[in-house]
Order: structure tokens, then C-alpha cells, then sequence
């Protein structure tokens, strides 16, 4: 349907150039230092909107500067001018006033501006309320979208009469708000008798997403046919981050596309936003935009300025806006993303389980208001293949069908990714429904059985809330029943809903329907072949329309091993036909190709009428068959067909939950005569869970399953065992060993501790975990308390590593003969092997074994547990202990020379931007994940290292849907919080050293050293030091040093406890490796702002954290900390060995030398720990 405007001019001008928006007038208010007078008093200190009012002259001077840089149309400063955001103010009821003497305001500016060649408009903004409509939230929802539009409305209603050019929505985050922003703007439209051009803008996070989780496909899908005439994005993310969704725009929209980014995403640093983008950058990218993405109008948001609009009015001066081809895809959409109704291959299924009238399971649902069992449904529909979900509640036995629709979809729509069929006989219910859902829905249905009135008012709303509607073919003389009569139906509701309402063909979906073959009347044995004959006539006839159909009615009556493959052939052969989409439960479906030939046979005679005994015969073969069910899920048929034992083991290794407890009742039933409980529990314990696991570990030391798999088998083995136990008596027997498992003293790190309690604990072995930072004496006493079988040790950093060989050595001492385990990154088996041998040089007889992972833990402890083993284990570390030592005593150490290398100074030392240190009091979580290295992520610390082909395809595909949901839920729980501190200091170099100096001294004349940094010299090589890098003191220059501290905060490790607490162990292991990135990432972000910050080269400006092999030291964190506030401000702190809590930090120096490199000083680790152990 066209569109009526009154005042077309803004649209006019949009064909003959590209138009460009001012920028950001709350930074250019923030830099006038307004007073609380001018805000009009403390009440209203920082309301900009009501600046129109109390001080004008700053608005006027914004709107001005921006003109004066030649941009083509200026924003009311409405922003937040609406009844709700002004009430925060006590200025509610004065929305009409601001709105009115803000687009009055901007009228006159761009009056004054304009000439005949260059016209000025005005766009009157709108931003959203601060609610969120979409969610079921009891604070973010709490307004009804009727109030909601109605205060859009009003809004609305006084920017039209203060003359502005254009409505425009920006900067929305909830689609749903956008969908009744639009409504309140026609409303105002048609009181006023004023039809404005509506630009419509939402803004998305740097994952391409708005605040709930919407993407481009479904806003494009959502928004596009709501008579807005131009679309795109505004403000989140600076222009970078908007590349795709752009594209996606340029490539897939008929409207205009607009694109007015922030100028980056602000670093908050000393409390100040500092948006990085500078201003030729940002117009040379949108200048790409609008050349290759076709984008039509562009302007600046959040940190733009002046001269960052002057630059791209020049850049895209003469650039005539590229013509839009109409495009017009079928497409629906849930509040997430869209769907295309035209799938490949076909049919859409429309997934049917979520309706009243069919399923006795859901309505029993809905009569007890069991919303959260309603919410699993719907997603084993969407699991089964579903494309949409179709919705009916009504009940013959309750009145509230649109109150129970309401709240269905207000549980839904926020967390199911499938689009929404409404389906119901009531008016009300379908407007209930329709305002509510964020998405694009598809109505079921409307017909002309009781004349046009109704389908009038349905296709109404349809065209109103830009809905597709199921038509069924049915008028005054009743159903068709024959393909003609089925298709002159479908062209008069074709011409109705087209024609008259101006539907698009593709709004529209034609069920020509079909009817039960069970009843074998001769009226209708011929029903099925009409409706294929009718799917064909209408497609043919009426291009663009869909075509759908109920298509279960077919077996409506008969048995269900029959309706499944009734349906499944009727299906087949009306896909084959055209049909589009298809109600159905996906899951009963079976492929054509999978049914018999004689099942095949027997359903195409009925369905073809091609004998008169084709019923019976049908009837009676499955009959013969039992009374069947539907189709079963291909795993759980597997699992069904095996043996309790082969059933346990197999859901242990596959990491299936599901039902365990009654596979353990089934295996405790089949005790042998004489056999008590606790016996036959024992046994299951042995030789079922047990054996189990041990696969397990089997398939992970092969490289088979990766460590996420492994975790979510212990998970499945915990339930098992936890669930066992009440057959199970205590008593010697029931566990393998007793391990005391800790990490160090001084070492925070504890996922691999974690890990191996879990594989041991899962493995019949009882594991009394100590944590992390233990003290050698705990340790110790605590064996000794509970007669362990072993100690396991866990250190993570070099200096923590001595804390092993002191409690080996003190074991010894007091004559104890416990064997002690040791692992961690940190140290080798060539240091275990060392260690074997105590400080008065004689051998730890219990030994000391180095276990490279949790399996080699569990295959060492299941050794010890057997005498003749334990012996050949023993003796095979003892031989290898002395070949170590030899090895050792041969080896000549090379004398380390303090000599400068050959690394030239650095012909330019930059200029620091200011000397001392700043807080970054946050950044930006989604433009952090931006500097994830997934391959880090998804490889190291998620596991997958050893994946390769196939495999590793279909495993990164499984973690980018992971990292998806774990941002997501990140950025919402706020359980990742990036903070840092970084600073500049003046420095020179003496030898091995790195001095700074204090900065008082600097003007004074008389240098006074602040601290001072030994680094190790490299061992052969080119003899590289870090202090090579800097000017040294006889050069007379003085260079500059940047450090910088990262933490990612204390919640994420407080959330790996928790679930690891609750023996979600797979959680937990992915919310530890998250968590390190994350800290990883934050670290490179803040670096790239510090090379920004001293003006380095791409390649300039190398970070080096201690504990690395350049600087493996990592007591020198102290000295950072001292210059850096990261206990005060951060809440960090160090332990005793200077390791960083929270764990997840990291710790750095900024070498700007364009020479420097990333080197090892030439020790070996082994050569270190011993180090490390004489220290």
C-alpha cells in the first residue's frame, strides 16, 4: 500500500544525494561545562531535553556548529523527551512544551541555514522510554504496550507540530518498543492530518545484536513493510562494528539505509568517555559504506564532533545515492532472527504440539498454568525441526484465552528463536497477541465462511502489525472440495486481502484443506488427490503466494503407527505438488525414501483412490504391526534396544542424563539370588560405571573426545554414582583410595586441580580437596589425619613450584611414606625426576610421580593401588631419577655476560601523553570479545587442541554457538567486568637494568630513581635483554616505559566456584577458559590504546607479561603494582609467590622500540624450577 505524505521534501532530497546528520549533541553539551542554573536547577541538573527551556543558547550553539559543518539535517535535542525518562526529572507533564520548543528551535537554525540548493530539515527524535516491552520482567516491562504507544503518541504529536521534517526513531534496543513506537506515530499522523516521512533506527551491540538478542535479519523483517520509509543504525559501536549488518542491509532492503555510528566505543579512563575514532578515519569508512553497501543517509552519534562531520560532508559531496531494487522475500520472525517461509529443502514446518485443540499433553499444560513446562515444549519442537511454532490456548473450560496468549508469548518470544503462529477463532486474542510479539508472526487463519466482515478486520490487523495470515479456502457455500472450487475461493480472498488491503501476494498462504481418508465415504475417497490437484491451481495461478496444509487431518481417526507414514507420503506428495509449508510435528515425519515399499504402496492407494479396498487393507496391515508409535529419536531408539548395563555405560560415554536413576533401579532388580544390594551395587560400581569411565579417559588420551566431552561424562558418571549410593552401605571397599589434593601455597590457579578431582572422584577414588594456596604443613597434617594414599600437588608458575620439592623433603624428614603426585604447567617430568632425590641426597622411596594430566593422575593412582605395579612403577622412576642427575651433573652452564646486544637505539622515542598512572574504570565487555583470539579460546583453553577435519568443523561450529550464549549471558549477568590501570613512566637503561625515575625529579634538574627493573640477559643468541630497548643512561635521552594491569574481576571466579560447587563441572571449565581470554583480550585492548595513546606504528609496541619467556620472573609484579593502583583500585592483590588475584589478570610491560621482539632468555624449564627450588 502507497503512502500519503504531506511534507515529502526530506524524501525528495534523499533521491538526489546522500544526506547527512548532524552528531553527537550530548558530548558537544558536555563540552559547554553547563552549570546546574543552566539545567534549569539540581532537580534537573543533566537533563539535556530540558535545555530547550532553561538554556537554549547551548542547544542553538550545537545545532549551529553542526550546520556550519554542512550537514544536511539536524536532530530535535528530544532524545529522551518522552512522559517516562522527563518524569525522572519531575518534568512529565511537561512533554508537549520541550518537544514543542525543541523542534521550534531547530526549525528556525536550519531555516537559517537553508538555501535552494542546499535545503536544512529537521528530524524529530525519538528514543526509547527505558523499558524493555519484550521481557517478562517485573520492573524493565512494567508498562502495557496500549501505554506505551500512547506515550510515543504524544511525543510524536508535538514534534509534527513544531514543524520538523522527519520522525525519527533512534538508538532503540527492543524491537517490540520500535514495532509501538511506529503505531503511536500513525496515531499522531492521523489526529494531526500531518504524514512525516519515519526513519527508523535500532542500535546493535558489536556481536551484531540489540540489548535482547535481536539480529539485522529479523529487525529488517520485523520493521521493513511497518510504512517506515528508512531503516538502518545508529549510535552502540563505531562504524567498524556495523560493517556486516550494513551489508546485510544494503543487500537484502528496498528502503533507504541509514548508518550514524559513535565515533568507537568509549575507553572510560579518570571517570571521562574517550572515544577513539578520530575524524578522518570515521568518514573514510562510512564514505566505503555508502559506496559499497549502498547506504543512502549517515551521520554521527555518541562522541562525534564538528569536524567529524565537517570531513565526511566532504567525503561524500557528489556521491548520488545508488537506486533500490525491490526485493520482497517471504519471510517471518521470532524476536531473534528471521525465517525465510520458503525453505530449502521444503516444506516450513509449522510445528504443532503447542495447541489446546490437539494436544491433550498441552492443554493440560495450559489448564495448570504450567508456563515452564509450556517453554520445554516448545523447545523439543524447535529441536524436532520446527521452523514456527503454532499457538492455541483456547479452552472450553476457561474465558481467559487472551490473558493465557498474552503470557504464553511473554515467556516465549524473549528466549525461542522460532517465529509465532497465532492461532485462534477470536479477535481480541489475535490483537493481544499481535502487539505483543516482538516478531513477525504468521495468523491462523481467517476464510470467508460467514461472509467477508471478519476477514476484513483480520486483514486489517494483519496490514497494521505487518503479519502474514494462513487463508483457508472456504466461503458462503462451505469448504471446496474439488481443486476448482478450491482455487476460485483462493482468487476471491486474493483480491480481497491484495487488492483492497494491500497484503503483498507473499503475506498470504493458501490452506486449499484436506480431510480424514478414515471414514473410506465416497465423498470423500477422492479428497487428497483434490487437495494436491487444488495446491498445484493455486500456484500456478496466484504467483507469489505460499501455500500450507493441516497435513495430519489426512489421517485424522486412524492408529498412530499408521497416521505417521499416512502423513509422512502425503507430505511427499504435496511438497511435490508446491506446497510450502506444512503443519505438522516434524518429528513424526520419516523420510519417503525410509518407508517401505509396501507401506508406500498401501498409503498412495488410499491417497490416489486407486482401489476400493485400499482402506481396509491399510487398516489391516497395521493393525497387524502393533500398536506402533511415532518416531522415536534416533539415539534414544539405540539406547532403547540395549541391555541395562550396555545402557548406563553407553550414556556415560555419550553424556547422556536422562533417566539413569532407573537404569541403576533396573540393574539393582537383577541381583543374583543371595546377592544383598549393597553387593550387587558394589558390582555395578565395578563393573559397569567404573570401566565406563575408564573409556572414557581412553578416548581422550587417543585425542577422540576433547576435555569438554570428558566433563560432562563425569557429570553423567556423578549423577550415576550419587544415585547408586543409596544402595550402597559404607564400608571398606567402596573406594579405591583416599588422594589429599591442593594447590600450593602462593598459587591461585586451580582448573587443573579441579579436574583431577574430578576424574578421580568418578572413579571410585575418595579426594578430600584442600583448594589452592595450601601451606606444606596443611597438607601434610591432613594426610596424616586421614591415612591418605597419596598427596596430589598442583602448581601452575615456576616460583610456586618449590613449595613441591619443601613438602617432599619435609615428608622425608618426618619418615612418612606417602606417594605424592605433581602437575601443573609449570613444571615436567624431568623436574619430577629431580625431586625424587631429597635434600641429603637419598631417594623418596613412597615417590614422586609427574602426571601430565587428570588420566595420568588416575592410571598412576590406579597403579599404586596394586602391589606388583606399584613395584614397577616405583622402580621405573627411580632409574629414570638417576639418569636425570647424571644428565644434570654432565651439563656445563654457560656463563651469562652482561653485555648489551646489538640492538641500535631507538631513532625516535615517542611522547608520553602524560606521565603517571590512570584507572580505566571500565571497558567496554562487547568490544572486548572483539580481541577474543578464538582460535586460543576454542583450542587451549576449551580443549580442542587435538581436533582436526570433520571434527574440528563441526566442533567450532558447537563453541561459536557456545561463546554466543556465554557473551551474551556475560554481558547480562555482568560476570566478566574488564578494569585496568595503566600508566607512563620516564626511564633509561643501565646494563641489564631498566631505571625509572621519579617524576618530581624530572623538572628539578636532580634525577632521583623511582625503582629500578633486572631482567635476564638471553643465553647465546643475540644476547637480547629487555633493557636493550630503551636509551641508556650515557645517552643522555630519556625514554619513556608504559605498564598496564588487567583484570577481568572477582565474579568470574566466583562463578567457576559456584558451579563447580553444584558439580557442573563442563560449565565450569568453560567459564574458567572464557574467563582467561576475556583477561587476555582486555589486556590487548588496553594495549592497542596505549600504542594509540604514544602515535606507535601497526607493528610497534611490543607487551611482555612476566612469567613468559623473555621475562619469566614474575616477583617484579610487586614493583608494577607499587607504580600501578591496582589494589586500591582494581581490588587485586598479590600472594606471597606474586601471583595476581583474581586469577583471571594479567600483568605487563609496553616496549615501544620498533626492534623489539618476543624471544626466550635460552634456560630450560627444568633449569628454571631448580632455580626456582634454591631460591
Amino acid at each position: 500500500m502507497k503512502r500519503t505524505y504531506t511534507k515529502r521534501a526530506y524524501l525528495d532530497a534523499l533521491q538526489k544525494k546522500v544526506m547527512v546528520f548532524d552528531g553527537a549533541m550530548g558530548t558537544n553539551l558536555q563540552l559547554q561545562n553547563l552549570t546546574a542554573d543552566q539545567f534549569g536547577g539540581e532537580r534537573t541538573m543533566g537533563c539535556n531535553d530540558y535545555l530547550v527551556v532553561s538554556y537554549p543558547q547551548a542547544v542553538e550553539k550545537v545545532h549551529r556548529s553542526f550546520l556550519e559543518a554542512g550537514v544536511d539535517v539536524i536532530e530535535t535535542c528530544t532524545f529522551r523527551a518522552n512522559r517516562l525518562t522527563l518524569g525522572e526529572y519531575g518534568l512529565g507533564d511537561r512533554v508537549r512544551e520541550i518537544n514543542l520548543a525543541a523542534a521550534r528551535l531547530a526549525r528556525q537554525c536550519a531555516d537559517d541555514f537553508s538555501t535552494p540548493d542546499q535545503p536544512r530539515f529537521v528530524a524529530g527524535s525519538i528514543g526509547p522510554s527505558g523499558k524493555l516491552p519484550s521481557m517478562d520482567d517485573p520492573e524493565l516491562s512494567d508498562i502495557s504496550v496500549d501505554d506505551l504507544r500512547a506515550l510515543f503518541y504524544e511525543q510524536a504529536s508535538a514534534l509534527i507540530e513544531g514543524g520538523v521534517d522527519l520522525i525519527l526513531i533512534e538508538t532503540s534496543q527492543d524491537i517490540l518498543e520500535v514495532k509501538t513506537c511506529i503505531l503511536g506515530i500513525y496515531e499522531a499522523f492521523e489526529k494531526t492530518g500531518v504524514y512525516l516521512p519515519i526513519q527508523a533506527q535500532v542500535t546493535l551491540d558489536t556481536t551484531g545484536r540489540m540489548l535482547l538478542g535481536t539480529d539485522i535479519s529479523a529487525v529488517l523483517a520485523i520493521l521493513e513493510k511497518m510504512n517506515i520509509d528508512v531503516i538502518g543504525l545508529n549510535c552502540s559501536t563505531g562504524p567498524d562494528f556495523m560493517r556486516e549488518p550494513i551489508r546485510y542491509l544494503g543487500e537484502n532492503t528496498s528502503l533507504p539505509v541509514s548508518c550514524i555510528p559513535n565515533a568507537g566505543l568509549p575507553l572510560n579512563v579518570d571517570g571521562q568517555a574517550v572515544y577513539p575514532l578520530e575524524p578522518q578515519p570515521f568518514a573514510d569508512t562510512l564514505s566505503d559504506f555508502v559506496q559499497h553497501h549502498g547506504v543512502s543517509v549517515v551521520g554521527g552519534c555518541c562522541g562525534t564532533t564538528p569536524e567529524h562531520l565537517k570531513r565526511l560532508v566532504e567525503k561524500v559531496a557528489g556521491i548520488t545515492p545508488p537506486a533500490r531494487t525491490t526485493r520482497s522475500q517471504p519471510v517471518l520472525s521470532s524476536s531473534i532472527q528471521a525465517q525465510p517461509m520458503l525453505q530449502e529443502p521444503r516444506p516450513f514446518f509449522i510445528a504443532e504440539r503447542l495447541n489446546t485443540q490437539g494436544s491433550r499433553n498441552f492443554k493440560k499444560m495450559v489448564l495448570e498454568n504450567d508456563f515452564d513446562s509450556m517453554i520445554g515444549l516448545a523447545r523439543q519442537q524447535m529441536k524436532s525441526g520446527g521452523h514456527a511454532l503454532d499457538l492455541c490456548v483456547a479452552l472450553t473450560e476457561r474465558s481467559d484465552e487472551a490473558e493465557t496468549m498474552y503470557k504464553l508469548i511473554k515467556s516465549l518470544a524473549p528466549i525461542i528463536r522460532l517465529p509465532l503462529v497465532i492461532d485462534t477463532t477470536e479477535l481480541e486474542v489475535l490483537e493481544t497477541a499481535l502487539k505483543n510479539t516482538p516478531g513477525r508472526c504468521l495468523i491462523n487463519s481467517t476464510h470467508l465462511e460467514g461472509g467477508r466482515e471478519k476477514a476484513d478486520q483480520i486483514f486489517a490487523l494483519a496490514r497494521k502489525y505487518n503479519a502474514a495470515v494462513i487463508v483457508l479456502t472456504i466461503d458462503e457455500k462451505g469448504m471446496a472440495k474439488t481443486a476448482e472450487r478450491k482455487l476460485e475461493v483462493a482468487k476471491r480472498i486474493y483480491d480481497i486481502a491484495v487488492n483492497e488491503h494491500g497484503l503483498r501476494p507473499e503475506d498470504l498462504v493458501f490452506d486449499d484443506l484436506t480431510f480424514t481418508l478414515a471414514t473410506g465415504t465416497e465423498e470423500f475417497v477422492d479428497s487428497a488427490k483434490e487437495t494436491l490437484e487444488g495446491i498445484k491451481l493455486i500456484k500456478e495461478a496466484l504467483p507469489g503466494v505460499l501455500t500450507s496444509l493441516g497435513v495430519s487431518n489426512v489421517s485424522f481417526g486412524l492408529q498412530p503407527n499408521a497416521r505417521a507414514i499416512i502423513n509422512s507420503v502425503m507430505l511427499y506428495h504435496a511438497v511435490q505438488a508446491g506446497l510450502d509449508m506444512a503443519i505438522v510435528n516434524p518429528a513424526t515425519i520419516t523420510p519417503y525414501a525410509e518407508i517401505s515399499e509396501e507401506q508406500r504402496r498401501l498409503t498412495e492407494d488410499l491417497i490416489f483412490n486407486r482401489a476400493a479396498d485400499a482402506l481396509p487393507r491399510l487398516i489391516e496391515f497395521f493393525a497387524a504391526s502393533g500398536p506402533g508409535e511415532t518416531k522415536a529419536d534416533a539415539q534414544q531408539e539405540q539406547i532403547n534396544q540395549m541391555q541395562p548395563d550396555e545402557r548406563l555405560q553407553y550414556k556415560i560415554i555419550h553424556r547422556v542424563k536422562e533417566d539413569v536413576e532407573k537404569d541403576v533401579d533396573e540393574l539393582i532388580a537383577l541381583a543374583q539370588p543371595g546377592q544383598t544390594r549393597n553387593e550387587r551395587a558394589v558390582e555395578i560400581l565395578n563393573k559397569v560405571l567404573l570401566p565406563a569411565m575408564k573409556e572414557v579417559g581412553d578416548k581422550f588420551g587417543s585425542g577422540e573426545l576433547i576435555l569438554p566431552f570428558v566433563l560432562q561424562s563425569a557429570e553423567v558418571m556423578k549423577k550415576t554414582v550419587s544415585y547408586l549410593e543409596n544402595y550402597l552401605e559404607r564400608q571398606e571397599g567402596a573406594s579405591k583410595g583416599t588422594m589429599v589434593l591442593a594447590t600450593v601455597y602462593g598459587d591461585v590457579h586451580d582448573i587443573g586441580k579441579n579436574l583431577v578431582k574430578t576424574i578421580l572422584s568418578n572413579n571410585g577414588y575418595n579426594v578430600v580437596d584442600l583448594g589452592k594456596q595450601v601451606p606444606a604443613e596443611t597438607i601434610i597434617s591432613k594426610a596424616v589425619e586421614i591415612k591418605a594414599d597419596a598427596i596430589g600437588l598442583s602448581a601452575l608458575l615456576v616460583s610456586t613450584s618449590k613449595q613441591m620439592p619443601l613438602i617432599i623433603n619435609e615428608l622425608q624428614r618426618r619418615g612418612l611414606t606417602i606417594p605424592v603426585l605433581i602437575g601443573g604447567a609449570a613444571i615436567n617430568q624431568r623436574f619430577g625426576r629431580r625431586i625424587l632425590v631429597t635434600e641429603d641426597n637419598t631417594i623418596y622411596e613412597p615417590g614422586v610421580f609427574y602426571c601430565k594430566d587428570a588420566f595420568e593422575g588416575l592410571s598412576t593412582m590406579d597403579a599404586l593401588a596394586e602391589p606388583e605395579s606399584r613395584k614397577d612403577i616405583l622402580e621405573k622412576i627411580k632409574r629414570e631419577s638417576e639418569m636425570e642427575h647424571e644428565r644434570a651433573a654432565g651439563e656445563i652452564k654457560a656463563e651469562v655476560v652482561a653485555t648489551r646486544s646489538s640492538t641500535p637505539p631507538a631513532e625516535f622515542i615517542p611522547k608520553a601523553p602524560f606521565w603517571g598512572a590512570k584507572v580505566v574504570e571500565s571497558m567496554p565487555l562487547e568490544i572486548v570479545f572483539k580481541h577474543l583470539s578464538k582460535n586460543e579460546l576454542f583450542r587451549l583453553s576449551w580443549g580442542a587442541k587435538n581436533t582436526h577435519g570433520e571434527d574440528w568443523t563441526k566442533l567450532q561450529a558447537e563453541y561459536e554457538l557456545k561463546l554466543d550464549e556465554m557473551t551474551r549471558a556475560a554481558l547480562t549477568e555482568k560476570w566478566l567486568q574488564p578494569r585496568g590501570v595503566y600508566g607512563y613512566w620516564p626511564a633509561q637503561s643501565a646494563g641489564n637494568d631498566l631505571v625509572l625515575y621519579d617524576l618530581a625529579s624530572l623538572t628539578s634538574g636532580n634525577l632521583k630513581e623511582l625503582t629500578r627493573f633486572s631482567f635476564p640477559r638471553q643465553i647465546g643468541g643475540e644476547s637480547l635483554c629487555l633493557a636493550d630497548y630503551f636509551a641508556p643512561v650515557e645517552s643522555g635521552k630519556m625514554d619513556v616505559v608504559a605498564f598496564q594491569v588487567v583484570t577481568v574481576g572477582q565474579a568470574a571466579t566466583d562463578r567457576f566456584d559456584r558451579l563447580q560447587a553444584a558439580a557442573d563441572y563442563t560449565e565450569a571449565y568453560f567459564t574458567h577458559g572464557l574467563a582467561v581470554q576475556t583477561a587476555e583480550a582486555a589486556a590487548d585492548y588496553l594495549h592497542k590504546h596505549i600504542r594509540k595513546e604514544l602515535k606507535l606504528e601497526k607493528e610497534q609496541g611490543k607487551r611482555y607479561s612476566w612469567g613468559y619467556p623473555a621475562i619469566p620472573e614474575v616477583a617484579d609484579h610487586r614493583k608494577v603494582f607499587d607504580l600501578l593502583p591496582a589494589e586500591k583500585e582494581l581490588g587485586m592483590s598479590l600472594t606471597e609467590a606474586f601471583q595476581m588475584v583474581p586469577e583471571q589478570s594479567t600483568c605487563a610491560i609496553i616496549v615501544h622500540h620498533p626492534k623489539a621482539s618476543y624471544y626466550n632468555i635460552g634456560e630450560s624449564r627444568v633449569d628454571q624450577l631448580m632455580r626456582a627450588k634454591d631460591a
